[in-house]
């Protein structure tokens, strides 16, 4: 940070010119040719970006999941390599620097530095100032059924042009910076990765019996077996915590929180319980506490507390796995799930195995928790210090 301020200190002592994003950039706004024509799409090699490409491949792209051909371009113009696309529509904001001639879709608005400012400014300098670019976006978008940034406005924006030797010290030590917090959060990953491959382990060594445990079928072990039903007739769908008017939840087929449909004034189950989903996440069990409702694409295992815990159920089903039916889309139906065979060790060992298992469970979920809080300061530390090194003293 010091240099950088000797260095503004230095070659712009009276600050840093800026000017408005329209006179530095020629705009131009992306579109989707017509899905009809294969002309337009068999055989492309231009590339066409959509957001997807930035989520899949990141901010600095050369390639696109999808191209069109020449036919498709408008006046037989591409937006040329080096460019910017920012979308100012929909996910807005996010922006990208694409280094090879291409087209976007609709949502994007393409930045070309006019041919006057081509050896004034770095576009990896122009890169990392459309993250501030990014923000004032999101908080200059018109009210309407569709929300889309302000245009006029957005023409309007002050955009900085400090000397090139500032601009390439700027880009070399965010450069370095990008590349440290990549590092970090691979490494981060990983150690959660191979946590949950330990877990894994683990939990498949103490759900191993052999002859010495009595292996039986679901249907002898559970009281009942339960599809998933309709909707109740009063709920709140997307409700993520339980309120007065709606306090029981409905569960569908989906992981973890996704699994959560919303809130009810009802309930169709009154006991512990394992849901197992049955389309789509087929497989994904877990533990259910008394007064839900199982909506479509869920069995709901009832199990028999004189013989099997809803844990150990839940996690020897996880080991076990089940063998869905065929057809053209993949289930599991009651059918299928009361032949599945699990052993069966007494409840008292039950009660050991789930005592372990749960304690290590608890470990790699706090990692997973921490994962993504580790993460989050990293790159509010990173923002801020971004932020200060693209703030210059405007030119009076």
């Amino acid at each position: 940070m010091n240099d950088i301020d000797a260095l503004v200190k230095k070659l712009c002592p009276k600050g840093v010119e800026f000017k408005e994003l329209n006179q530095v950039f020629q705009l131009r706004n992306g579109y989707t040719p017509s899905t009809k024509n294969p002309d337009y799409w068999e055989g492309g090699d231009i590339p066409w970006f959509r957001m997807e490409d930035i989520r899949t491949h990141g901010r600095v792209l050369d390639k696109a999941i999808q191209c069109v051909t020449r036919k498709a371009v408008k006046s037989g113009r591409l937006f040329p390599a080096n460019s910017i696309l920012i979308a100012t529509s929909a996910t807005i904001g996010e922006h990208a620097l694409v280094t090879v001639p291409h087209l976007s879709n609709q949502r994007f608005t393409s930045l070309t530095l006019r041919p006057e400012f081509s050896h004034h400014l770095n576009m990896k300098f122009v890169f990392y100032y459309c993250f501030l670019l990014r923000e004032w976006c999101k908080e200059n978008t018109n009210i309407s059924s569709f929300q889309s940034v302000n245009m006029t406005e957005f023409k309007k924006f002050p955009f900085p042009i400090p000397p090139l030797e500032i601009q390439q010290e700027i880009v070399a030590i965010l450069d370095t910076f990008s590349e440290l917090e990549a590092e970090l959060e691979a490494e981060l990953e990983a150690e959660l990765e191979a946590r949950k491959k330990q877990y894994e382990y683990y939990r498949d060594e103490l759900l191993s019996f052999g002859d010495e445990v009595e292996w039986v079928s679901l249907e002898a072990v559970c009281l009942s077996m339960l599809a998933g039903g309709d909707l109740p007739s009063c709920y709140s769908k997307g409700q993520t915590k339980p309120s007065e008017e709606f306090p029981y939840p409905i569960f569908s087929n989906g992981t973890d929180e996704k699994s959560l449909y919303g809130y009810s004034d009802s309930y169709r189950i009154d006991e512990e319980a394992v849901t197992v989903s049955a389309r789509g996440t087929i497989g994904f069990c877990a533990v259910r506490s008394p007064y839900f409702t199982p909506i479509v694409r869920l069995v709901t295992l009832i199990p028999d507390k004189q013989q099997v815990s809803a844990k150990y159920l839940k996690y020897i089903l996880e080991k076990v796995g089940f063998n869905h039916s065929g057809g053209s889309i993949p289930q599991l139906t009651i059918p299928n799930i009361k032949t599945v065979k699990i052993p069966l060790p007494s409840l008292k060992e039950q009660q050991e195995i789930v005592s372990i298992l749960d304690d290590f469970d608890t470990l790699v979920n706090d990692l997973s928790i921490g994962l993504p809080a580790e993460i989050a300061a990293r790159r509010k530390q990173y923002e801020y210090y971004r932020d200060q090194l693209l703030n210059f003293p405007e030119r009076s």
